[in-house]
């Protein structure tokens, strides 16, 4: 196990494991359950690492073959500079695929995504549908973003010059989104699980102000065109099973974003949960978890 300041590890009691990319950068990835049980594979989002899914893990681990990456910056991966690293959708996307590659190269995939680990996990299973088995889809997007809609404020803030001061220098999304992202008020040995990689120097929280600043708002942002590509191949993915589990009370994805899913999915499997937030995992774990552990048995 790796060390972590501030990490419960009866929380998070799994072992690491990393893969070089071709640029040299470790990614760290969780690896439970048994090597010749169904892969399911599980893509975090920002702020978040993969202790969000750790819950998922313990359940679905004792047949499945359960890996969940932390994407280069974040958990505990390594934390290149910028001139040493592309902090952007595409390089995420390609980060994945060198990944899968190498850990699950032959069978298909169940695939469980959150916030960003949409835009990046469905980024890559749009372009490779015949390794996707079955997907989970935890409030998130993976499509432009319309011209009618409006970033909400804190992360519009975010990406202010103030915003990036305090993010990369106070740890602010990170400690934010833990009171923000849930509907309930988390047990401070999970808050601190989710911020323990963004605690210490300013270079632990790169990532996170660099994906606040990747969200493609108009066609001249780098991931504008990656994101677009991958809308228009999610129909790719119609004709996988799936299931939706949505907190209502998303500061971010919002009733909107699911009726948008709708269009493009027409008849998806929907858990809607009245009390939980953007972090459904968290408020709604207890009944949410065995949901998925059914529908991916």
């Amino acid at each position: 196990m790796t060390d972590l300041p501030g990490l419960d590890r009866s929380l998070y009691p799994f072992d690491s494991h990393y893969h070089a990319l071709p640029g040299g950068h470790a990614l760290h990835f969780v690896d439970e359950g048994p090597a010749s049980g169904a892969p399911v594979v599980m893509v975090h989002g920002n702020p978040t690492w993969s202790f969000y899914y750790r819950n998922v893990i313990r359940a679905l681990s004792g047949e499945r073959r359960c890996l969940a990456p932390d994407h280069i910056g974040m958990g505990l991966s390594d934390r290149p500079t910028d001139a040493e690293y592309d902090y952007t959708l595409g390089q995420r996307i390609e980060d994945l695929g060198h990944w899968l590659d190498s850990v699950e190269p032959d069978r298909t995939i169940d695939l469980v995504v959150h916030d960003w680990g949409g835009a990046i996990g469905l980024g890559w299973a749009a372009r490779n549908p015949e390794r996707v088995g079955k997907l989970v889809i935890l409030n998130t997007w993976a499509f432009t973003i319309p011209d009618d809609a409006n970033l909400p404020k804190s992360l519009a803030f975010a990406r202010t010059g103030l915003g990036a001061f305090l993010i990369k220098g106070f740890n602010a999304f990170s400690g934010l989104a833990t009171r923000m992202a849930t509907a309930s008020k988390l047990p401070k040995n999970v808050a601190r699980g989710l911020t323990a990689p963004y605690r210490g120097g300013a270079h632990r929280r790169l990532a996170t102000l660099r994906f606040v600043q990747d969200i493609p708002l108009t066609e001249s942002d780098p991931a504008w065109p990656v994101l677009a590509e991958t809308e228009a191949l999610l129909p790719n993915l119609a004709d996988k099973p799936m299931l939706f589990g949505w907190g209502a009370k998303d500061f971010v994805f919002n009733d909107e974003v699911l009726d948008k899913w709708r269009e493009i999915f027409p008849d998806p499997k929907i858990e809607y949960f009245e009390d939980a937030g953007h972090y459904v995992l968290e408020d709604a774990a207890d009944r949410l978890v065995p949901m998925i552990r059914e529908f991916l048995a």
